[in-house]
């Protein structure tokens, strides 16, 4: 074993070691975090070049699963229902087999799949990559043609959900997202963007949705002209949730999608017509303390906003 594997496997274990001591304590939302940087990390590997990996591809394969199990975990403990739930007595099976990811041989004990191979960074990894966004002046991308071809598996057609079943006394927000401003919006590569729910505490109380990839670009718009559906009534969203935008471009120079921007609206701004929301710089901050904006320039994300009610 070369010595920036054994690194890399000591690295892994205490991470893993980490997320289930928290989870065995209740403490859920350090076991999240830690659940998702460590799959993250495990993604990354899975899909890094075969010459710039430590492990065959069949190791990587299961590097990938555990990843995968490691979403699942996070997953079960984000949701409000028990079915279908990853234990976590099933995920401390898979401690051994990613210590001994290097000889394991046997078959994996559960029927998962790799999630599609593109390239993912682990929260706040691309802010130390060079220079971005707004340092740069007709980059990739630049004159490109306002239909996009797809680069992120799925993302023509998006991961969008219903509308929830209408319940008496119950209100559902349908969001139409018609277009965000930027800049440089006509070098933007596959635009789509990134829709969640999330507690004061950055956890998702509903399903994350994708939109598609964007309609046309226009002067310093991008324009989507689709609607969200959100996935819980807004009575039962919990006191200082916000939904968030996550704007997101593919970057053929570095070849993964990168999170350009953010933007969020909490729910005293929950009412019918239309809103504009100011966009502010990555990382996303999900729990809203580092806020800083994108740019001075007039530039907003603009939504259409319908309740509806029985």
């Amino acid at each position: 074993m070369s010595e920036a594997a054994r690194s890399l496997l000591q690295r892994w274990g205490a991470s893993f070691r980490k997320g289930t001591d928290f989870d065995s304590w209740g403490q859920l939302v350090e076991a999240i975090d830690e659940y998702q940087i460590l799959a993250r990390h495990l993604q990354k590997e899975a899909q890094s070049q075969h010459n710039n990996s430590e492990f065959t591809e069949d190791q990587k394969k299961t590097i990938a699963k555990i990843a995968t199990c490691l979403e699942l975990r996070s997953a079960a403990l984000q949701s409000t229902q028990s079915q279908d739930e990853f234990k976590l007595e099933d995920l401390k099976k898979l401690e051994p087999i990613l210590k001994n990811i290097l000889t394991y041989n046997k078959e994996f004990p559960f029927d998962v799949q790799p999630v599609p191979l593109r390239k993912i960074l682990a929260p706040g990894e691309e802010e130390h990559l060079e220079f971005e966004e707004d340092d740069e002046e007709g980059g990739a991308g630049a004159g490109s043609p306002d239909s996009f071809p797809a680069r992120v598996p799925g993302a023509n057609k998006g991961t969008l959900l219903p509308r929830l079943p209408s319940e008496p006394g119950m209100t559902l927000l349908t969001i139409n997202i018609e277009k965000i401003g930027l800049k440089d919006a006509g070098q933007c590569i596959d635009p789509y963007i990134t829709v969640s729910v999330k507690d004061l505490n950055g956890i998702d109380l509903t399903p994350v949705q994708d939109t598609p990839v964007a309609l046309r670009k226009e002067d310093t718009y991008v324009h989507f002209n689709v609607d969200i559906e959100i996935q819980k009534h807004i009575e039962r969203l919990t006191k200082g949730a916000a939904i968030f935008f996550e704007f997101k471009h593919y970057k053929p120079k570095k070849r993964f999608t990168s999170t350009k921007c953010f933007a969020f609206m909490e729910m005293d701004e929950i009412k019918p017509g239309a809103i504009v929301i100011e966009l502010y710089k990555k990382p996303t901050d999900f729990k809203r303390k580092k806020l800083q904006l994108l740019t001075k320039k007039p530039l907003y994300l603009h939504l259409h906003q319908t309740l509806h009610k029985e």
